[in-house]
């Protein structure tokens, strides 16, 4: 295939709702760029891009997936994007190596919650806009009351550059602004272009010059000539439209009915003539402070957005170039792992088809496949700048967490094999083994994220998997001082095992006071692993007991410690006082000590006015003003403690302490109160005692599972 220089190249990610039509526009696209011979459709289920079996099965995107086409010489990498905020982290990888997003809104629904999911990734990482309202052709579509919406949630920039003569059904004719013709579609064939009819001309005239004004903003000269001479020529109002798009001062708005064809072919031309080009946007900055302006005449450096497993084919890479040019049998370091990685083979892609190619240059979009150890965020480049290394785009925090198990344990191996494998090619799905809950843990960003997870253990890896709420992560400590003492003994024939102990416990705080009837003779301090501190105090005197057993004491209350009396959970800020004991000549020794210090530990901490404490969440809630008393009313029975409210564009926002184990769903409960519109973030903020009701149930379901156990 022949190799396209960067200027004749553009990098298009297609975002926007669930069902706003991203993957039957994509599909126009390839059919007008004579890239396929007949338009496939998501009902038949032979689309280019939807073309994996979960996708084919749901008919909906699940994963992004990497196409191009050829149109008027120049080379249009699209990368259609899921729909459905679950899946964002696909859309933030396709948007973090765009130069330019193609945001669809659907023109019966306007500007939905998953638009605003789509827009506010465009907006993190400052992709240029171009919004198409799409499915003009329907009965209920209205492109007045959309435009107006989108002005309502994303300003003032949004521009029309056209708009539909006959909305509705037999949609087939726009104004253009640009061209200020009129376009009329026939499916299949270029429009029929002919003047402004006169009933059109004052409106057309009106927004002609409202768009001629904000493309003469991009750019100081072009202003002057707008001065100069009331208006611009097609190509100046075509570099105002570039330039405002790089600096998101301007949001051009289309027209489309992508399931019949209709305004593709004119996108694809506003994308080739006013869209930037990868050297066109601002430069792409390394860790290292060297930047890439996407020259191939600099060094070669990539970087991988995104990985997939693909039948018959094994992990691909999927990578932009950023500097230089990319040939087969080259050879490149990696920046993560400092090792050297050659380029065996190299592919563009349309779905699953592959084409191969010998050479992809700076600002380009390809794949390889055969890396040794390459993951996603990697950044493979030439050897005299090893060192160069891109950014990881951020990724969101889980939302909803679940606890999952293989039906079969003989699949518990395999389970967590396929898992990590699942992580690889979507980072927002984090595994994680929980040694404290003894749980395997899948943070993801959804109920709906969980779904895709089973389908894909059920359906293709055929494992049988259970799927239920993981267990809270609570703490023990205690409120009071208690001593008690334990005798370890047995005797068995030949040496037997004896061991007494002597102790006191008391709370930790900062600024605690020693008894004052317990000399302590030697400290030590311990930070546990799970937060809070054991304070071990030796106050052995006269020799009771001898020195040498003292850690076999610590190490018998650091496993109560463990998994504390009162339901198993982490004890912590506990300092204790061993103050007396027993030995026997023959029969002490470490395990005597260990079992009399533990038992020791465990009577005196129930006798200490025992607190099981639950982790405290700081939570902030988004969502529309009118649903904020229904967030505020479900708030309150999660026994949230509400901080403040504020209000944060056209949003309200509730902050809120939570207690974890009430808003283990709430993913899923926001979204059915807010029908979607309602997002949340989570940050830890400490340990709180739980209510004595709260305490009771939970001791009460402890005491059970041990039932079972036995």
């Amino acid at each position: 295939m022949k190799v396209y220089e960067t200027k004749d190249i553009r990098n298009v990610a297609l975002i926007g709702g669930a069902k706003s039509g991203k993957t039957t526009l994509a599909e126009s696209m390839l059919f007008e760029g004579k890239m396929i011979n007949r338009r496939g459709t998501v009902e038949d289920k032979n689309t280019v891009s939807d073309y994996r079996p979960i996708e084919i099965d749901r008919e909906i995107s699940v994963h992004s997936t990497l196409m191009h086409t050829i149109y008027k010489n120049t080379k249009i990498n699209m990368i259609d994007a899921p729909g459905f905020s679950d899946y964002v982290g696909e859309t933030i990888a396709a948007l973090s190596v765009a130069d330019t997003a193609l945001f669809l809104v659907n023109g019966q629904s306007g500007v939905e919650a998953t638009s605003e999911t789509a827009w506010r990734q465009a907006e993190a990482v400052k992709c240029p806009v171009l919004f198409s309202v799409n499915q003009l052709d329907h009965h209920g579509a209205n492109f007045d009351e959309t435009v107006s919406a989108l002005k309502d949630y994303f300003g003032e920039k949004v521009t029309i550059v056209q708009y539909p003569v006959n909305p509705g059904e037999g949609f087939d004719t726009v104004i253009d602004l640009v061209l200020m013709k009129q376009l009329k579609f026939k499916e299949g064939s270029e429009p029929e272009i002919s003047d402004i009819p006169d009933s059109e001309k004052s409106k057309a005239e009106d927004l002609h010059l409202a768009l001629v004004e904000q493309a003469a903003e991009g750019d100081e000269a072009l202003m002057e000539k707008y001065f100069e001479n009331d208006s611009l020529t097609m190509d100046e109002m075509r570099e105002g439209i570039r330039l405002g798009m790089v600096t998101r001062s301007i949001f051009p708005v289309m027209c489309s009915s992508a399931k019949h064809g209709i305004g593709t072919s004119r996108i694809l031309d506003f994308i080739v003539h006013s869209c930037p080009s990868p050297d066109m946007m601002p430069p792409k900055k390394a860790t290292n402070g060297k930047e890439f302006k996407c020259s191939a005449s600099d060094p070669t450096a990539l970087f991988v957005f995104k990985t997939s497993i693909e039948q018959h084919l094994g992990e691909v890479s999927f990578f932009k170039v950023y500097g230089g040019t990319v040939t087969e049998a080259q050879d490149l370091i990696n920046s993560r792992t400092k090792n050297k990685e050659r380029i065996s083979q190299l592919f563009i892609l349309n779905g699953k088809n592959r084409d191969k190619v010998d050479k992809v240059v700076a600002g380009d979009i390809a794949v390889t496949i055969k890396l040794k150890d390459v993951v996603t965020g990697d950044t493979l480049a030439d050897p005299k700048i090893s060192g160069t290394e891109f950014e990881m785009f951020p990724l969101p925090d889980p939302l909803y967490i679940v606890a999952i198990k293989a039906v079969n344990s003989a699949d518990d191996e395999k389970l967590g094999a396929v898992l990590n494998e699942m992580h690889k090619t979507d980072p927002t799905l984090i595994i994680e083994f929980s040694r404290e809950l003894k749980q395997l843990l899948v943070k993801s960003q959804g109920e709906f994220h969980i779904n895709t997870v089973k389908w894909y253990l059920e359906n293709i890896h055929k494992i049988e998997t259970e799927i239920f709420s993981p267990k809270i992560p609570y703490r023990e400590t205690i409120t009071k001082s208690a001593r008690a003492d334990y005798r370890h003994k047995k005797q068995s024939g030949g040496a037997g095992q004896f061991g007494e102990v002597h102790l006191m416990i008391q709370p930790w705080s900062e600024g605690y006071k020693d008894p004052t009837d317990i000399p302590v003779r030697k400290t030590d301090v311990h930070e546990l692993p799970w937060g809070g501190k054991l304070v071990f105090n030796n106050c052995i005197v006269g020799g009771a007991i001898d020195a040498r057993f003292m850690p076999a004491i610590l190490k018998g209350i650091m496993e109560r410690m463990n998994e504390g009396p009162l339901t198993g959970s982490y004890a912590r800020d506990i300092v204790v006082y061993i103050y007396d004991g027993k030995m026997h000549p023959v029969d002490s020794n470490e395990i005597s000590f260990k079992l009399a210090g533990r038992n020791a530990f465990s009577i005196a901490f129930k006798n200490a006015g025992p607190k099981i404490m639950e982790p405290i969440y700081d939570l902030t809630v988004w969502m529309p003003e009118d649903m904020m008393g229904s967030v505020m009313t479900d708030l309150q029975g999660r026994r949230a403690i509400i901080m403040g409210m504020d209000s944060e564009g056209k949003n309200q926002v509730i902050r809120a302490k939570v207690p974890l184990a009430e808003i283990q769903r709430y993913a899923t409960s926001l979204s059915s109160i807010t029908s979607g519109r309602g997002r949340f973030a989570l940050k830890f903020d400490a340990y709180q005692q739980v209510p004595a009701d709260v305490q009771d149930k939970l001791l009460k379901e402890y005491e059970e599972s041990l039932k079972e156990e036995e």
